[in-house]
């Protein structure tokens, strides 16, 4: 007998094989509950030792432990994030292999003339992690003690002169944004790492600089830093009596970091359940909350839909940034 003659059967389990071993079978729920199969790897455009890295094995080693599986953090840093993102939007859509994605990624969407990967299309959308805000530092002896004294400066022939780490960062961008809503008669100086740009605000050769709470904590605790401000849309629950710079009268003005956790495009719905309801309670726990705010980063998970607006909105502010700044496309 042939396989046409096979009895219906027959052809549905030759058929249901092949499609097994092609991975077409829809993912019902019983598929989805054997999820996962193997170790799950997620993979980071940056180096070890920095935020996104160590948030990533805290919430790894929890994840890894609910789950059953080994969690192995990847670190796959250069390109501006590009080589990491590139080979979370080829792997296998099926949940084993994992994306941090931050807002340097929405930043790039515009910065770059051109990317391997489409950090809208190529991704779908977890949760995100933690997010952390910017500040305002200056040194401890300026003379400059408010957001106020530092747009007097600003605009009164005084041309600021402003640290950040390398160009296209976000707390570059941030500064550009600054410089351009509050019409600052300012220069933005990139320098190559974040000690370099502290060191430049403590001795005095710049006025002021853009750097997370986790990088500035140090000088700040000893002293040879002082914070102005906090960039977010609200204080910051490190620095709860530091006000924004939307309390000093930029109303449009708000630049909060994140990290998020992404899977490739296509991955099952049911798994980017899972994983995201896995992730909420991670970082809803207190130890987890306790240890993520010694970092300098708040807990901040939301649901898939909210991560997938919450990166289309940020690609879209950058963009009118980087447009206002007149900052040349990489």
């Amino acid at each position: 007998m042939n396989p046409s003659q096979a009895p219906t059967s027959g052809r549905r389990r030759l058929l249901g094989g092949a499609l097994l071993g092609a991975g077409l079978l829809p993912w019902t729920p019983a598929r989805a509950a054997e999820f996962p199969s193997g170790p799950i790897r997620i993979i980071i455009g940056f180096g070890p030792g920095g935020l996104a890295d160590l948030t990533a094995r805290l919430v790894g080693e929890q994840l890894s432990q609910r789950l059953g599986q080994q969690v192995v953090v990847d670190n796959r840093p250069g390109a501006g994030g590009a080589v990491a993102a590139r080979i979370g939007a080829t792997a296998e859509p099926d949940g084993h292999t994992l994306m941090i994605l931050s807002t340097g990624n929405a930043i790039n969407k515009s910065l770059f003339k051109s990317l391997p990967y489409d950090p809208v299309a190529d991704f779908t959308a977890i949760s995100a992690m933690v997010s952390f805000d910017l500040l305002l530092l200056t040194g401890a002896n300026s003379p400059l003690r408010s957001v106020q004294d530092v747009l007097a400066a600003g605009r009164n022939g005084g041309r600021l002169a402003i640290a950040t780490i390398s160009p296209g960062s976000t707390q570059n961008l941030a500064a550009e944004w600054l410089r351009v809503a509050a019409g600052l008669d300012a220069t933005v100086v990139p320098y190559r790492t974040t000690p370099e740009v502290l060191t430049a605000a403590q001795r005095g050769d710049v006025q002021i600089a853009f750097e997370s709470y986790a990088a500035a904590r140090g000088a700040l605790d000893g002293g040879q830093l002082r914070a102005i401000a906090s960039t977010g849309e609200r204080r910051s629950q490190m620095l709860p009596d530091l006000p924004t710079l939307r309390e000093a009268g930029l109303a449009e003005y708000a630049v909060t970091g994140w990290n998020g956790l992404f899977a490739p495009a296509r991955t099952p719905q049911p798994v980017i359940a899972l994983l995201n309801r896995h992730l909420r309670e991670i970082l809803a726990m207190p130890a987890m909350r306790t240890r993520l705010l010694a970092l300098g980063v708040e807990p901040a998970p939301n649901t898939p839909a909210e991560m997938d607006s919450l990166l289309k909105r940020d690609i879209g502010i950058w963009a009118q940034v980087i447009d206002r700044a007149a900052i040349e496309r990489q």
